[in-house]
């Protein structure tokens, strides 16, 4: 019988040359951890669909902040909910300097300087009808949501936002908004683009976070049609060249070959939203017992390495860097 002179299982002999030869390395700072935060005093409230995922007041975030800066978090991604009587058709709270948001954003930049802070630009949680724009006649319109999105990103910079990450999926959104802010002396504040935004139904548990599912139809006039991926290169090159910063393919693990295909077309950060439904799924095997959720959870943040992405928005971001400090 005549065996093979290249094996490549000795390579895979020992923990050590597995380790060696490894491609690709998680590290803390590739994630992004999603803060959700909600008006009162002395609350931490769990999401019922996110076991293990809260919503907190302002007055007791820190203790959550420092332990994400102790596993070596290094930017946040905030989303504030808004009660029903400060909601609109036209995002007016969006735009109050005293809103929870620019409240939430001048504390943690107060308390903790180091901290990268990307805030969401998104009408929905603001809005009457759930929807990331005015709504007239039935109809989501583009340019004047574009107007208030601009001056929420402009808004959101003078609270001392580092970045600003846009999720409506408006087109021409990013120009106006780098156009704002450079008008606003906020030129050096970056925007992360959410470029491939997909119309998914792996949002659910989010949008119970934020109560700000929608309230007639659905966002497919506006989010990408989940069959496509050429449309996704395409707003990710209109995003590029209107000035975004970084680019984001959105959910995370159905859409690996979309991470994959911006990366090889495009020379710019890529981030991935590994979305609230891949969490909830991963937990809820875990609690039947069906599989291993760390093993699976640091499975599932490898292939977004491994397919091109450069930053992880994640639920797990803690839990990772957890394990990642203890391998």
């Amino acid at each position: 019988m005549n065996y093979p002179t290249t094996r490549l299982r000795r390579n895979r002999q020992s923990a050590a040359i597995r380790e060696m030869v490894q491609e690709h390395r998680l590290h803390p700072s590739d994630f992004i951890a999603p803060i959700f935060i909600m008006e009162g005093e002395e609350q931490k409230q769990e999401i019922p669909s996110m076991p293990g995922y809260y919503r907190y007041t302002l007055d007791l975030l820190g203790k959550e902040l420092e332990e994400l800066i102790e596993v070596g978090i290094q930017s946040v991604l905030l989303f504030v909910k808004v009660p029903e009587s400060k909601k609109d058709n036209k995002g007016t709270e969006a735009l109050n300097d005293e809103g929870l948001m620019q409240q939430s954003v001048r504390f943690i930049k107060e308390h903790y300087p180091d901290l990268l802070v990307m805030t969401d630009v998104a009408m929905d949680p603001y809005s009457s009808y759930g929807h990331d724009g005015i709504v007239e006649d039935g109809e989501i319109v583009n340019d004047p949501s574009v107007e208030v999105l601009a001056e929420m990103a402009v808004s959101h910079a003078k609270a001392g936002a580092d970045m600003v990450a846009p999720s409506d999926m408006m087109d021409g959104r990013i120009g106006a908004m780098r156009k704002a802010m450079d008008e606003a002396g906020f030129e050096n504040k970056g925007i992360m683009a959410y470029s491939a935004k997909y119309a998914s139904a792996f949002y659910g548990p989010f949008r119970d976070a934020l109560d700000s599912a929608p309230g007639f139809g659905d966002k497919k006039t506006y989010q990408m049609n989940p069959a496509n991926v050429h449309e996704a290169l395409r707003e990710v090159e209109l995003d590029i060249n209107e000035g975004a910063d970084m680019v984001m393919v959105k959910p995370g693990m159905p859409y690996l070959d979309v991470v994959r295909a911006v990366k090889q077309n495009f020379n710019i950060p890529v981030s991935v939203y590994n979305v609230s439904g891949e969490y909830a799924m991963i937990k809820a095997a875990a609690e039947k017992g069906w599989l291993n959720e760390e093993e699976v959870m640091m499975e599932s943040l490898m292939a977004f390495k491994r397919a091109g992405a450069d930053l992880i928005a994640t639920y797990f971001a803690k839990e990772a860097a957890k394990v990642i400090a203890d391998l």
